[in-house]
């Protein structure tokens, strides 16, 4: 007796989560809050409507928005340890993806630093300029040693 074969579902493309729904959103929000020097409470107010907020964790969007911006000075001094030329050189959307990128790396633990800088090259390749993607990512690798060399060297074990 021949064993039938069930039918294969075509595989679906799997949905982004909503931590990386809120990474884009983030991204978007930093890109505004660089160029047309938007406010805290605007942009707060302007992506709580937004229509992909839905897909995302407007908690935590918030939370590492305020995070982002009111540390951004020393997310900025911490990132360009380790650049190849100076801050203001970085394209705004680099820059945004570096600062959120930092931001988890040194104050929101809960994430692996692989997941992080994997999701850095994902927004790069979405958002930033060709090849932008492999630039994120070894910034952000060298930050990840500077800032969770146990995780870093645990990892590597």
């Amino acid at each position: 007796m021949a064993v039938s074969e069930q039918p294969t579902k075509p595989a679906r493309k799997p949905r982004p989560n909503r931590r990386h729904w809120t990474r884009r959103l983030l991204v978007q929000a930093l890109y505004q809050w660089r160029l047309a020097d938007a406010e805290l409470t605007t942009l707060l107010a302007e992506y709580r409507l937004a229509e992909d907020m839905r897909s995302a964790d407007p908690e935590w969007f918030a939370e590492a928005l305020r995070g982002i911006i009111h540390a951004a000075g020393p997310l900025a001094s911490q990132v360009s340890e380790h650049l190849d030329r100076p801050w203001g050189q970085i394209d705004p959307v680099e820059q945004g993806i570096l600062l959120l990128g930092t931001y988890e790396l040194t104050q929101d633990f809960g994430t692996p630093y692989r997941v992080i800088i994997t999701e850095g090259v994902e927004l790069a390749r979405l958002f930033g300029a060709q090849d932008s993607h492999r630039y994120i990512n070894g910034v952000l690798d060298r930050v990840a040693r500077q800032a969770r060399a146990v995780e870093v060297k645990a990892a590597k074990r």
